[in-house]
């Protein structure tokens, strides 16, 4: 299709449509757009085009960016005894299982065996913070130590992603000192930025943080780096900032959901090819089962020893082992630079939908904490004692 107004029209109709089925359904539209560009892929036989990819590349780049920058820097620092353990274990079970079953037993490549394990460690952010906000638990420390955590083990998981697929060169260390230089001065500059220049029509602040994340993106791929990791972590230095700057935060997820991230999630459910979802079924089962058994292997017994009350530990556990954003991040990543087959990206998604999903609704509907007006002022007992 030449016509490039009529080709973006059906992607924003999607994309609408998608927005529609999530306000009616009530799940993440994120996953909803994943499953609509499955719909696009397979039925309309929907292709990419150079203009819909750099987009979709700029979406996970801006989407990582508010990832990080929504971690609460002074709640994070009141939850570390809990949320690092639980964050590191959260992310290294499932990747080290993942990987090993994926090699040994599967017969995949050394790297996407590797990839796989990325993908399958995450922890959904997006879906966590949802929840969360639906049912008030973000304002209670159980809720503010669960966000923690899922910081930790997604840093882990876009720490391996730019650790273990980059390749080592003179650019590499240009890349890492300039990174971080720029995280250094990030936080200063950008408050200099918004208090003489901010608020006004011209939106240099908005500007200022898009040469930021296109500058350290590029320097990334010339260096053999993903994009995503210099974006996690500016993301990350400036999350103080965004505490008390809200009015840039919500512009800058309104450009990102509204333009940015539909093209992304479309174009990574376009790549599922529905064949292999059910040749490959037996698979799927394997590594969401294995995903499910490492985080409740690392997760769980960490909750009882902080106290958790079975209930708070198994729904702890349960939001804990969901996935959407960086494990389809990590995924496309995969098919995008050849390390994954189109087959095994299906597989690898697949069980990241599931996880999306299973773990929430589980979570939801058996295991959910009561929540208490006056439960956020205490610890996390203060949680207990209530249920």
């Amino acid at each position: 299709m030449d016509n490039v107004w009529m080709v973006a029209s059906v992607w924003m109709g999607l994309a609408v449509a998608a927005s529609f089925i999530s306000v009616r359904i009530g799940i993440s539209v994120a996953l909803i757009e994943i499953l609509v560009g499955v719909f696009g892929g397979n039925v309309l036989h929907l292709q990419t085009t150079p203009w819909i990819d750099f987009l979709a590349s700029f979406g996970s780049v801006l989407l990582t960016f508010l990832a990080g920058s929504e971690i609460d820097p002074a709640s994070f620092r009141r939850h570390i005894r809990i949320s690092i353990p639980i964050g590191i274990a959260s992310f290294l079970l499932p990747f080290v299982g993942a990987w090993l079953y994926a090699y040994y037993i599967a017969g995949w490549s050394f790297a996407a065996a590797k990839l796989a394990g990325i993908a399958l460690s995450t922890t959904s952010v997006a879906v966590v913070y949802a929840v969360m906000v639906e049912t008030g638990l973000n304002q209670t420390d159980i809720g503010k130590a669960i966000l923690a955590a899922c910081f930790v083990t997604d840093l882990g998981t876009v720490l391996a992603l730019g650790i273990l697929f980059s390749g080592f060169n003179p650019w590499m260390v240009v890349f890492l000192v300039v990174t971080a230089v720029a995280l250094v001065c990030l936080p200063k500059l950008t408050r200099l930025v918004l208090g003489r220049l901010g608020g006004r029509v011209q939106e240099v602040e908005t500007k200022f943080l898009f040469l930021v994340l296109f500058a350290l993106g590029a320097l990334a791929t010339v260096a053999q780096s993903e994009a995503v990791l210099p974006a996690y972590l500016v993301g990350l230095v400036l999350a103080g900032v965004f505490q008390h700057t809200l009015v840039l935060g919500r512009r800058l997820r309104a450009i990102a959901f509204t333009l940015l991230t539909p093209f992304y999630f479309l174009k990574a459910g376009l790549y599922v090819l529905l064949p292999a979802v059910r040749h490959n079924a037996w698979l799927i089962g394997v590594f969401f089962t294995l995903k499910m058994v490492t985080k409740v292997a690392g997760v769980r017994p960490l909750t009882a020893l902080f106290g958790y009350t079975p209930r708070e530990g198994n729904y702890t556990t349960a939001l804990m082992a969901t996935g959407l954003t960086f494990g389809t991040i990590s995924s496309l990543y995969g098919l995008s630079h050849q390390i994954i087959s189109q087959t095994q990206y299906t597989v690898l998604v697949t069980v990241v939908i599931l996880s999306a999903l299973v773990p929430t609704l589980i979570a939801q509907r058996w295991f959910q904490p009561r929540v208490d007006g006056a439960a956020s002022a205490g610890d996390v007992k203060s949680v207990s004692d209530e249920i």
